[in-house]
């Protein structure tokens, strides 16, 4: 008995891990459900409702409206041509033409530019917005069909901005002028649609155009007449003189119907009829009046009224 005792005292004393007691672990509770994993909410329970957010005042830029100045320099500057290289035909600057288009004419002191129009095209009227700084005058080259109207534009010194309005029985011009110190366009000319060309070809039996009048001086035109009155399809387009003569033009249309006879009304409101010549769709009277008439038809007769700018106004029929 004592000898199994002291046996079992020497296995303890061999085996050092056997006599240390293993250290006490702490005793931890089990997890309810409720500690593990995400948290199972009651399916009945409110849940808060979301706060709504102020939504953001969003700024509305207007543009501001453009004033009537600055809409017509942006029109100006949209249809106006500038010479490009590829336009020019050694030196002259070969614009294309197009209704209402500019075109610019860049000239120099002591230089002349050339305004070749098409060949057949006759010139009506030339008005230039500065004629005291700006030498503007017309010749021909050719002739029958191939007379070809060149207009020629000088400037007295460098600097100066004007425009130059030419009208011919094909068309308008609207050109913008600007001088320099050196530098001049030799001659500008226009290319013209195919369409155009072919409106403008004559027949074999058309007669050449009559010029409306000789000799009449660019420079001496006075624009300032204002017409009013009825409509009818012959009403003129505008009244012009030169100082000496008076020019009233009418539509190309004209022809085509009953021409209307002019009256010349006195200072007394008494109706005279005048001599003047029809050249066209022009009527040339060799004198200048402050108010005239064109009057057409009886029981309802038609009446456009004539007034020069700045006359006393005299009693008629239109008035």
């Amino acid at each position: 008995m004592i000898r199994f005792i002291l046996l079992s005292s020497a296995c303890l004393a061999s085996s050092p891990a056997l006599a240390q007691h293993a250290p006490d672990r702490p005793i931890v509770p089990a997890a309810s459900p409720r500690a593990q994993g995400n948290t199972v909410e009651p399916a009945d329970r409110e849940r808060p409702a979301p706060r709504s957010r102020t939504p953001r005042r969003q700024t509305v830029r207007h543009a501001r409206a453009r004033t009537p100045i600055a809409q017509v320099d942006s029109a100006t500057r949209a249809a106006l041509l500038e010479p490009s290289s590829h336009g020019y035909v050694n030196a002259v600057q070969v614009y294309p033409w197009t209704e209402g288009s500019l075109y610019r004419l860049y000239a120099a002191p002591e230089l002349v530019t050339d305004v070749a129009l098409e060949p057949g095209e006759t010139l009506t009227a030339i008005a230039a917005g500065d004629t005291v700084r700006w030498t503007v005058g017309d010749t021909t080259s050719g002739s029958g069909a191939g007379k070809r109207t060149h207009i020629l534009v000088k400037p007295f010194s460098a600097g100066l901005k004007t425009n130059l309005v030419v009208t011919t029985d094909r068309r308008s011009y609207h050109l913008q002028l600007e001088s320099t110190a050196a530098t001049a366009m030799a001659a500008i000319s226009w290319t013209y649609a195919p369409g155009a060309l072919l409106a403008f070809q004559r027949s074999g039996d058309a007669q050449p155009s009559t010029p409306v009048a000789a000799g009449i001086a660019i420079d001496r035109l006075r624009f300032g007449y204002t017409i009013d009155g009825d409509r009818p399809d012959w009403r003129p387009l505008r009244a012009f003189d030169d100082g000496q003569q008076t020019f009233i033009e009418f539509p190309a249309t004209l022809g085509q119907g009953e021409a209307p006879p002019l009256f010349v009304i006195g200072d007394d409101g008494a109706a005279q009829l005048v001599n003047y010549r029809q050249r066209g769709n022009f009527y040339v009277v060799d004198r200048l009046f402050n108010a005239a008439e064109l009057r057409l038809g009886t029981k309802r007769q038609l009446v456009v009224r004539i007034t020069r700018e700045g006359s006393a106004k005299h009693k008629g029929k239109g008035a």
